[in-house]
């Protein structure tokens, strides 16, 4: 995964996207990576009816759009020469054949999930992205994507679920945190469901307790890394954001799921993590 070496940015000149354009420039400076910029125009343009269609329109709106990102370029990336496409389609269709075909091994995008019915969603384009996309994708939402970041990551916060993939995503944690000079935290959320019974349930959740706490450790000593973890039990996506806020992180690195499949409890609650998380979230 690491180190980044083409980074996507999906342009939609709204706020939420110019708000995430100090970090692309941050990670893009820090790995020496080319960044390019998509914009994806989802109208199509053609005859209804017996209402006449200027033939040329759909050259021309592209012109448009090509001149808009040009403009958008200059204003955010002063002094640089980012790669700039410009598209027509549905944005998560266009991001996902560009990748599939160009390549980039980060995205990099806010989402748009502000006021009091869509705040409970992630934008349908990042969720797109974020289902269909192999590729690593960093997502800030809320406050997280008004925060001005610093020169560096000072902080990171690795979110572990019980799956095959927790070993990886730890490994590249850790790559991240040394990559940055940060310090690295773990965390595993036991998220356990009691039934609604007149039953002590303790005796079970201390040996789950304890049960992950040990494989945390085994899995720390396997691979040589030395961090501390903490092992709690609530929601996860609230888990995540209370520990986050603890170890004052500035970035929540998780997996998705090496397959996106319904396996994974972190991918299935991967939404409510990222428009819970006080800082950026990428997942792998």
């Amino acid at each position: 995964m690491l180190p980044f070496r083409k980074i996507l940015f999906p342009a939609d000149y709204s706020d939420p996207c110019r708000a995430v354009v100090p970090y692309v420039k941050e990670m893009a400076q820090h790995f020496s990576a080319s960044v390019t910029l998509l914009h994806a125009n989802p109208f199509a343009y053609s005859g209804y009816g017996d209402f006449p269609v200027d033939p040329l329109l759909p050259e021309q709106i592209q012109s448009y759009e090509k001149k808009r990102l040009e403009a958008f370029a200059a204003e955010m990336f002063p002094g640089q020469r980012p790669e700039l496409v410009a598209e027509s389609g549905e944005a998560g269709a266009v991001i996902h054949k560009f990748v599939q075909h160009q390549g980039s091994d980060l995205i990099m995008m806010g989402t748009h999930g502000y006021g009091p019915v869509r705040r409970l969603l992630v934008g349908s384009v990042t969720a797109k992205v974020l289902h269909d996309v192999n590729a690593a994708v960093w997502t800030a939402a809320g406050s997280a994507a008004g925060r001005a970041p610093g020169l560096h990551y000072k902080a990171i916060l690795c979110a572990l679920d019980e799956s095959d993939e927790a070993e990886a995503v730890l490994v590249a944690a850790a790559a991240m945190a040394d990559s940055y000079g940060a310090r690295l935290s773990i965390v595993h959320v036991l998220d356990m469901v009691r039934p609604t019974v007149n039953f002590d349930f303790s005796p079970g959740e201390k040996e789950m307790r304890e049960d992950a706490d040990i494989k945390i450790r085994e899995m720390k000593g396997k691979l040589g890394i030395d961090a501390p973890h903490a092992v709690i039990d609530a929601t996860i996506e609230e888990g995540i954001q209370q520990e986050a806020i603890r170890r004052n992180a500035d970035l929540i690195l998780t997996g998705r799921g090496l397959e996106q499949g319904a396996f994974s409890r972190l991918w299935s609650r991967l939404y409510p993590i990222i428009r819970e998380s006080p800082c950026p979230v990428l997942s792998i």
